[in-house]
C-alpha cells in the first residue's frame, strides 16, 4: 500500500480529503468538473486515486470504501469527461483490422519515439526518469487486463488466460513481469516500491495508466480493453528491442536489460495469439464490438504518443520530465 498523494486541484483535493476524512459529505461538483481539463493533472490524479482503490489501495484508507456510492458517483463524472475527450480525439469509422494492421508497420522516420531516442542518444538520467514514470504502469502490468477474463468466453477467454499466465510468471513469482520491472528499477538505483513515484508523475503518465483501468473496470468497454491489450502486445517487441539495446549501451545492469529482452521474445508470441485468438475470437462471438476494439487500439496509441511527446519535449530542452517541484528529485539525478 502507498500513501495518499497531495492534491493538484479542486477535484483531487475533494477526492483525497474524502478518502482521508470519510466520503459521506462528498458531493459531485459539476461546476468544477465542467471547468477541469479532461487531460489535466487535477482530473487524472483524482481518477488515479479512485482507481487505486481497486488495486492495492492506500495505507490510511479503509478497504470497504472501494465501492462507496459517493466515490463511485464522483468517479463516474471523471470517467465521462475523460471518455468524451478520448472519443473526440480518436478517428471514427475504423475497423479493428484497420487499427491493428497499422501497428505492424514501423514508421520510416522515428521522430517521436522514446525507445528510438533512448537506444541511440539517451542518457542514464533519462532512462531512470523513464523507468520511474513507467513504474506506475509496469508495477501493475497485466492486472487491469485480467478483469476482462470473466467477460470473455470460448477462444478469446482461453487465449487471454494463456497470455495472462505468461504475464504473471507462469507460476513463478520471480518471473512475474511486474517483479521483473521492480528488478530493473533496482538496477537503475530507483526505489521499486509500488507507487513510489506517483507524486513525480505528470498528467501524461497518469493518463496512460488510467486508460487501462477505465477499460478494465467496465464490462461495456470490454472490446476497448481487448483493443488496448492487442496494441500493447503488437507494439511491444520492436520497442522492447530498442530499450534492451539502450540498457546494454548504458550498462544499466543485467536485470534492466532482461526486462526488455524478455518482452521481445514473449510479446512476439503474444502478438500472434492476441490477434488470431483473442481479437478474432471476441469478434466471432460479438461482431458488434469491432468498432470498440478499434477505439481501444486508437486510444492507446493516442495516450502513448502524448506521453512520448511530453518526455521528448522535456529532454530536448535539457530539463527533467519529473514534477520536481512537488517531490524530491531522483537520487543521483543529474540532467
Amino acid at each position: 500500500m502507498t500513501h495518499l498523494p497531495p492534491p493538484r486541484g479542486p477535484l483531487s483535493h475533494a477526492v483525497i480529503t474524502a478518502l482521508r476524512d470519510g466520503p459521506d459529505g462528498l458531493a459531485h461538483d459539476s461546476a468544477a468538473l465542467r471547468g477541469a481539463d479532461p487531460w489535466g493533472e487535477d482530473l487524472h490524479l483524482a481518477l488515479y486515486v479512485l482507481y487505486e482503490l481497486h488495486y492495492r489501495g492506500f495505507d490510511t484508507v479503509p478497504d470497504d470504501l472501494e465501492w462507496h456510492p459517493a466515490l463511485l458517483t464522483v468517479r463516474r463524472g471523471l470517467e465521462d469527461a475523460f471518455l468524451s475527450a478520448l472519443r473526440a480525439a480518436v478517428p471514427t469509422g475504423r475497423t479493428a483490422a484497420q487499427a491493428l494492421d497499422e501497428l505492424l508497420v514501423e514508421p520510416v522516420e522515428p521522430t517521436g519515439s522514446v525507445s528510438h531516442h533512448l537506444a541511440k542518444d539517451g542518457e542514464v538520467w533519462q532512462v531512470r526518469e523513464y523507468a520511474a514514470l513507467r513504474s506506475l504502469y509496469h508495477l501493475k502490468e497485466a492486472d487491469p487486463h485480467a478483469w476482462v477474463l470473466p467477460r470473455l468466453y470460448g477462444r478469446a477467454k482461453a487465449a487471454m488466460a494463456a497470455i495472462e499466465y505468461d504475464e504473471f510468471g507462469a507460476g513463478r513469482a520471480e518471473r512475474v513481469h511486474a517483479q521483473l520491472f521492480a528488478d530493473l528499477m533496482s538496477d537503475l538505483r530507483l526505489d521499486p516500491a509500488y507507487g513510489r513515484y506517483l507524486d513525480q508523475a505528470p498528467a501524461e503518465a497518469l493518463v496512460v495508466v488510467n486508460l487501462m483501468s477505465l477499460f478494465g473496470l467496465h464490462r461495456a468497454l470490454r472490446g476497448a480493453l481487448v483493443g488496448h491489450f492487442a496494441t500493447v502486445e503488437i507494439t511491444s517487441p520492436p520497442g522492447s528491442r530498442r530499450l534492451a539495446a539502450a540498457m546494454r549501451r548504458l550498462d544499466a545492469g543485467a536485470a534492466a536489460e532482461h526486462f526488455y529482452a524478455e518482452h521481445v521474445e514473449a510479446d512476439a508470441v503474444h502478438e500472434q495469439v492476441v490477434r488470431r485468438e483473442v481479437v478474432a475470437g471476441l469478434l466471432a462471438d460479438e461482431p458488434d464490438l469491432d468498432a470498440d476494439v478499434a477505439f481501444g487500439a486508437d486510444a492507446t496509441v493516442l495516450v502513448e504518443d502524448r506521453f512520448a511527446a511530453y518526455l521528448l519535449d522535456a529532454w530536448g530542452q535539457g530539463r527533467s520530465a519529473l514534477r520536481g517541484e512537488h517531490a524530491p528529485a531522483l537520487a543521483g539525478h543529474a540532467p
